[in-house]
């Protein structure tokens, strides 16, 4: 589980079928199993060594994210895995993204940057939700058949890949979870279920 928080921005250091090597901070140390947020994707650990970590990358995850384009070089977002007690500062972000949607446009507005991105089939958004972009938890608004509008903030923006991105750039998208499970066409959650589930 994880946040959309980043915590740091680092570049890829090889991509290959399968296997991504990703710079980390120095100060990081990683055990092999162990899950990292890159791009907004749950990667597992393969190995480590202090400054450079190797993931897994499964034929599901290579074919619904954008990291199978990732080159050396390219700047990605990091955030290690929610430790329990830490602070959710953003949004509940599994790491299972959903798909790819396009970036339509980024300008400059205020003391922020506006950032307009396509609604892709299957999207589960609402106003003032939350939407996690590259892993980075945003809230959207100005949704629209089409596309849906995130404000980021100075921080945010020069302090994640977000910056990097031009018109047209794909992004990793997950949907929030909570709304995922509202929407779901199913039964729902009824109070029977709740206590078969031993919630009640």
């Amino acid at each position: 589980m994880f946040t959309g928080i980043i915590e740091t921005v680092q570049k890829i250091k090889a991509s290959s079928s399968g296997k991504l090597e990703v710079f980390v901070p120095g100060d990081w140390l990683l055990a092999a199993g162990e899950s990292v947020a890159v791009n907004g994707a749950c990667l597992t650990v393969t190995g480590f060594k202090p400054g450079l970590a190797a993931f897994a990358l499964s034929p599901e995850t290579a074919e619904r994210t954008t990291l199978r384009q990732l080159k050396a070089g390219t700047p990605v977002n990091l955030e290690r895995a929610l430790a329990v007690g830490a602070r959710l500062g953003g949004h509940f972000v599994t790491g299972h993204v959903d798909g790819a949607a396009r970036l339509l446009g980024a300008r400059q507005a205020g003391n922020s940057w506006i950032i307009e991105v396509e609604k892709t089939e299957g999207a589960v958004l609402v106003e003032k939700g939350s939407v996690a972009l590259d892993g980075v938890s945003l809230t959207v608004y100005d949704v629209s058949e089409t596309c849906f509008k995130a404000s980021v903030i100075p921080h945010t923006w020069e302090n994640t890949a977000l910056k990097d991105l031009k018109p047209g750039s794909l992004l990793n998208i997950e949907y929030d979870i909570l709304g995922k499970y509202a929407s779901a066409k199913t039964s729902g959650i009824t109070k029977d279920f709740l206590k078969e589930n031993g919630f009640l």
